[in-house]
């Protein structure tokens, strides 16, 4: 029979146990701050950029909002826990979950499209912004989908074509290309072609070869004719300064995130970066051929990508979406737990390997019966294949 371990912890004789590794003693802790919050309060830890300072605290009013929905939704469901979560699976209730939760999300989409469609003769342009692994190119074809059924004719562009050549494109403090920065993007073409679509001109969109760094012209040409609508979706796109010499008025930006409410246990909430990490190693293997091991140590060069581009703008947004889905993490166990397994203890994403997997040890992974289940339309194919959009 095997034998199983539990650490307890004993703060001014209170015990417990929690999730991951505790300094020895609060003496340890040098920087913090203890503040009110709504009906709480708010504990404040270092800045990763700044560690003798504690992470500023901003009013994200629409992030809040957000959050309470989906919070709402768990308890409307009884899960509001990774044990909740855990005990359905086990009751043999996947798939019930799964067509569940597909139902909420197709609403909100369609609520989505709808908010747009009332503004139909103010707005021609939807920005679709969020952090890696958010759903952000699943979201902008979904939204385009409801647009259809609606009467509306969306329209892509990528933004990802507006890229400077490669000599133009700046450096980051290590000397390496920053493809992450405002100004690796053409914006003055990016704007000019904005405007004139909007004026109702035509224009020759630009594709760009990212092997030879480079942009080039095929013959591509657009124009927005009485119903079509334009979805384009990218980083920066919350970002005022993107398009700054664009009428605003004809803009509805979205941010899209997966804002998951579950707790692990009472005393930890599920980090939704790693998530959206888990996400994205799933994702990059299969589709990329990226290792486990590179997805992990380019992660903390992605999230201060996003901490300088992304979040300082998710207020902008006219509308926040949240793309996390309950059934999602028993999902990701089930395709991410072999291949953090591959990574070897003289790597040096062995250390956060081993984190992932002792947290995935305390899900319940789906099964392939199960997941047969989820459609090809979900966000969920994006990562795990088989999508249809």
């Amino acid at each position: 029979m095997g034998r199983y371990t539990c650490t307890v912890y004993f703060l001014d004789g209170v015990a417990d146990n929690f999730y991951g590794p505790l300094v020895p003693s609060t003496g340890y802790l040098k920087v913090f701050d203890l503040v009110p919050f709504h009906h709480g309060f708010c504990l404040q830890y270092p800045w990763l950029e700044d560690i003798t300072r504690v992470i500023p605290r901003l009013k994200q009013k629409k992030l809040t909002i957000t959050l309470k929905e989906y919070g709402k939704w768990c308890k409307t469901t009884g899960i509001v826990s990774m044990g909740a979560l855990n005990q359905r699976l086990m009751d043999g209730k996947a798939v019930e979950l799964i067509n569940l939760c597909e139902a909420r999300q197709e609403r909100a989409y369609a609520d989505l499209a709808d908010k747009i469609y009332a503004e139909r003769e103010r707005v021609k342009i939807v920005f679709i912004a969020g952090p890696s692994s958010s759903g952000k190119t699943s979201s902008s074809l979904r939204v385009a989908q409801q647009l259809k059924v609606l009467g509306m004719n969306p329209k892509v562009i990528e933004l990802d074509n507006y890229f400077v050549s490669r000599e133009r494109t700046p450096l980051d403090d290590d000397g390496n290309y920053d493809f992450e920065a405002l100004e690796a993007m053409d914006l003055e073409l990016l704007g000019t072609q904005l405007n004139t679509l909007l004026d109702g001109g035509e224009v020759e969109l630009p594709r760009y070869d990212f092997k030879q760094g480079k942009p080039f012209f095929e013959g591509q040409m657009m124009r927005l004719e009485e119903n079509d609508i334009l979805v384009m979706e990218g980083i920066h796109a919350l970002d005022p300064q993107m398009v700054p010499s664009v009428d605003q008025s004809r803009i509805y930006r979205i941010f899209a995130s997966a804002l998951t409410s579950l707790k692990l246990d009472e005393n930890n909430c599920i980090s939704t970066a790693d998530n959206r990490l888990l996400r994205r190693m799933v994702r990059d293997n299969r589709v990329r051929g990226i290792s486990p091991e590179d997805t992990i140590l380019r992660w903390a060069s992605v999230r201060r990508g996003e901490n300088l581009h992304i979040f300082p703008f998710q207020e902008n947004a006219d509308a926040q979406f949240n793309t996390a889905l309950l059934y999602e993490l028993p999902m990701l166990r089930y395709y991410a737990e072999p291949l953090l397994r591959r990574i070897l203890p003289s790597s040096p994403a062995y250390a956060e390997a081993v984190r992932l997997l002792k947290f995935l040890s305390y899900i319940v992974a789906l099964q392939p019966t199960e997941m047969a289940a989820i459609p090809p339309t979900s966000i969920m194919r994006e990562f795990i294949g088989g999508q249809t959009l």
